[in-house]
């Protein structure tokens, strides 16, 4: 048993001092988006599905009021920073006249072929502010080189026509289904290629999929990043689609992960994904949207909500009611961070020494929080506060460190009251707890990674009934 410890403390001490998987600056400046819109729009739209089989008509894409600066207002008014629309779904149809099919809107009466939505909307997100994205399926159900080799180069034609024609593109979204086409056979879809090409053509582009390279799923539909949520995956020998890791290790994450790539979680504000007369009552509540908030950019990943046009090419006012019953809500409960009232410590072996960065509200600034047991950072109020709500931001620019932390919450100056503990922080971790009376909170490093940087700490007092008991 002599033996034994000092093996172990070499053992951590090494696992310590590895190198974590570190973000580009693209995935950086991914992290501080957020959240932003998702907008699937298409023949699916009009026919009233959510999965085209690729014989519609052209005809019946014709939105007659489109008018894509009434989404990005709308947009930028519920605090989107981004949107990503469906250039082309599963059905194949291009919401640009690609030179590569010929199920586009320049075969449709909309604008009498003349139209182009991702020009409209690439503008307009221009003008508000916005960054763009787009979504291309290679699933293709109308392409009659749709399971031939000579698809991979139509797809990688169209990627070309995409990111030449309407960029600055922010990120490509790509889907993984892989169903059959018109001839009856799946595609080998080339995706080396296809990362090759989107790399050589927009260097800037964060890519999503199920294993990235840069962004993944979250594993569900429900808009819920993991409780643990590493920004980490394994992604040697698994592909997007049928190929992807298992939904809980996409939910999660891998803690000892090879790559950095993290969680995008996507949800719609309706049951469906398109458009639906049927469902204009029954758009998700404000309420709603805030607990997918919280269980989302909460978790250290980012919210991509989907917001349906109308066949007119218009959102609904429901939707647009809500999002911004969903701002207001966002805005009410996160604009007095107590934490800023408050005097920043550190604590270990030298002693208690005020510190200014932790609560200074500024992203450029970090403490050092060590595993050394007794080595921590605390906020205290000369007064104490009614809190239920704190909110917690790692220094991920070299790597997401924390995987095991502590923060104590003390009443009466030294009477410790709760305990609140968890594994990952990463870009923010948000946690709510139920009202309670303190005069100081204390965050303690417990990961096997000896550096932890924190840049901030915030505390609120939100509305109690958003709290889920």
């Amino acid at each position: 048993m002599k033996h034994l410890l000092p093996f172990l403390l070499i053992t951590q001490f090494s696992f310590a001092q590895t190198k974590l998987p570190k973000p580009s600056k693209a995935q950086l400046a991914w992290h501080q988006l957020e959240y932003y819109w998702f907008i699937h729009f298409g023949p699916n739209t009009f026919t009233d599905v959510e999965w085209g089989n690729g014989k519609e008509k052209t005809e019946v894409f014709n939105p007659t009021k489109l008018d894509c600066n009434q989404w990005c207002k709308i947009a930028k008014a519920s605090g989107a920073t981004q949107i990503i629309i469906t250039a082309k779904h599963h059905d194949g149809f291009c919401l640009w006249p690609s030179k590569f099919s010929k199920h586009t809107v320049a075969q449709s009466k909309w604008r009498n072929g003349k139209g182009d939505v991702l020009k409209e909307l690439s503008q307009a997100c221009k003008k508000y502010g916005l960054k763009f994205g787009v979504y291309i399926s290679p699933w293709d159900r109308n392409h009659p080189d749709y399971g031939t080799e000579k698809y991979n180069d139509v797809f990688v034609n169209m990627m070309t026509e995409l990111f030449t024609n309407y960029g600055p593109i922010n990120e490509l979204w790509w889907d993984g289904a892989n169903g059959e086409g018109p001839n009856g056979k799946k595609q080998v879809y080339d995706w080396k290629r296809f990362k090759e090409t989107a790399r050589k053509l927009s260097p800037n582009t964060v890519i999503f999929s199920d294993v990235g390279p840069d962004v993944r799923w979250c594993g569900n539909e429900s808009g819920f990043a993991g409780i643990t949520n590493y920004n980490y995956l394994n992604t040697d020998g698994f592909e997007p689609g049928e190929k992807a890791p298992t939904t809980d290790t996409l939910n999660q994450g891998n803690v000892n992960g090879k790559y950095y790539i993290p969680a995008e979680c996507d949800v719609s504000i309706r049951p469906g994904w398109f458009y639906h007369k049927k469902e204009d009552d029954k758009v998700k509540t404000p309420e709603q949207l805030f607990q997918i908030y919280l269980k989302s950019v909460g978790r250290g990943a980012n919210l991509l909500l989907n917001i349906p046009p109308t066949p007119e090419g218009l959102i609904h006012k429901n939707d647009a009611s809500t999002l911004m019953a969903f701002k207001k809500m966002r805005d009410n409960n996160f604009s007095k961070n107590l934490a800023l009232s408050a005097t920043g410590y550190l604590v270990n072996n030298n002693g208690s020494n005020a510190i200014k960065t932790i609560n200074d509200n500024n992203k450029n600034t970090k403490q050092l929080v060590s595993n050394n047991s007794n080595e921590q950072v605390g906020l205290e109020w000369a007064k104490e506060q009614t809190i239920n709500c704190i909110v917690l931001k790692e220094d991920i620019t070299n790597g997401q460190a924390c995987n095991d932390f502590k923060i104590t919450l003390i009443k009466n100056g030294n009477q410790e009251i709760a305990n609140v503990t968890g594994k990952t922080i990463g870009n923010k971790r948000i946690y709510t707890f139920p009202e309670v009376q303190l005069s100081s909170i204390y965050f303690k490093n417990q990961s096997l990674h000896n550096e932890v940087f924190i840049t901030e700490i915030e505390a609120y007092n939100i509305d109690e009934k958003l709290i889920e008991k």
